[in-house]
């Protein structure tokens, strides 16, 4: 029992996927027969070709349409209200502004919905040629054909279309994994799946040549572009949740920070003030690990009771910030634990006018001792989520 599970263990599954889709292919195509492997073959090879037809022009319609989108958002000056938003407007303001400040967003949305449209017209010009094959005439015909077993011939021949039709649906599994690996190369997954020989054998043999320097080269490029957008979203999310600044909040902000003089001194009287006057709540911390019920509360509620998390501590500081004129950041990652591991975390960046840039900070572990006003070593404990 033990050898057969260690075996089982043993085996690649990635592998086994990749096998088994041609081996499934091939079975298909010699219980099909000649005619009809022939005809599937044929309408694969006419869909993909729409595929890649359609990506090209949406990619070319998307991004040429794409300034002149932005434009006409910006002419429409959308502003966030400062007032308590429901859940329609909040989504509203979100999508609406990140799609006009972020062009990778931006350019996403565009080439979703072009592809939409023009793999819709691409079908309807090629329907003529190939949509008979889809009526209820040829289905009947096909189920009352499938009552009939091929001959020996059709079926050697559907098998060998089968092989071909099963080459690229494998191929097609290899390319998304090695767009995949090239993407993510840290995660756990990735090394399972480069241990496959049957992918090394067709990104090697295929998908390397065909690709050359491209996926290799300017995926990362794009990958870092993307999650810097990425972290872009999520920070408009908390724009756009916080855009009501409470008086009693504002007015805080501005009595703890009269004696500075500059950005940066504001901002540190501020990360001083919320992480000696917030409390964590471990009660809050213990009620999502135990029972998963996550306790949402605003800037206001930590103002309030004095108690949160570091999501609440990064919310109250932007808050507080914003109203005297700071331009800052929440920050969402993993933080050091102090034992050798990460947890999810959450944290600020502050622009600076004085020293033009931006500055991490750590209110919530003011209360653990050091320095976490952009100190050297910030990047060290503090990783942002992509």
């Amino acid at each position: 029992m033990a050898s057969t599970i260690n075996q089982i263990s043993s085996i690649n599954w990635i592998t086994v996927l990749i096998a088994g889709t041609l081996v499934f292919s091939i079975i298909q195509g010699m219980i099909r027969g000649a005619s009809s492997s022939a005809r599937h073959l044929a309408l694969m090879a006419a869909e993909g070709a729409a595929i890649v037809v359609g990506i090209v022009l949406s990619w070319w319609l998307s991004s040429w349409v794409s300034p002149y989108v932005q434009g006409w958002l910006v002419e429409l000056n959308i502003v966030i209200p400062t007032k308590d938003l429901g859940l329609f407007e909040q989504f509203y303001y979100t999508v609406v502004t990140s799609v006009r400040d972020f062009p990778l967003l931006r350019l996403g949305v565009l080439f979703i919905i072009g592809y939409a449209v023009i793999k819709q017209i691409i079908y309807r010009m090629i329907n003529p040629f190939f949509g008979h094959w889809g009526t209820d005439k040829f289905q009947g015909e096909s189920r009352h054909a499938s009552t009939k077993r091929p001959g020996m011939i059709s079926s050697v021949m559907g098998g060998i279309i089968g092989t071909f039709s099963g080459l690229g649906r494998s191929l097609l599994i290899v390319a998304a994994l090695f767009i995949y690996t090239t993407f993510l190369p840290q995660t756990e997954i990735t090394p399972y799946i480069q241990a496959s020989t049957l992918y090394q054998e067709g990104a090697t043999a295929v998908i390397k040549p065909v690709a050359g320097d491209f996926l290799t080269n300017q995926l990362p490029v794009f990958t870092r572009k993307f999650e810097a957008e990425v972290n872009n979203i999520l920070q408009r999310k908390y724009d756009v949740l916080d855009a009501q600044i409470p008086p009693g909040i504002a007015e805080a902000a501005k009595e703890v920070t009269l004696k500075g003089t500059t950005d940066e001194e504001k901002a540190k009287l501020l990360y001083k003030w919320i992480g000696t006057r917030v409390t964590y709540d471990w009660d809050k911390v213990n009620l999502y690990e135990q029972k998963k019920i996550w306790k949402e509360q605003t800037p206001e509620e930590t103002y309030a009771t004095r108690k949160g998390v570091c999501i609440d501590y990064s919310r109250l500081y932007a808050v507080m910030a914003r109203s005297i004129g700071l331009e800052v950041k929440v920050v969402t990652g993993l933080g050091y634990d102090g034992r050798g591991g990460y947890g999810p975390h959450a944290w600020n960046e502050v622009y600076l006018n004085d020293s033009s840039k931006w500055v991490p900070l750590d209110s919530t572990w003011v209360s653990s001792g050091g320095n976490w006003f952009n100190p050297p070593n910030f990047n060290q404990t503090h990783i942002r989520e992509v």
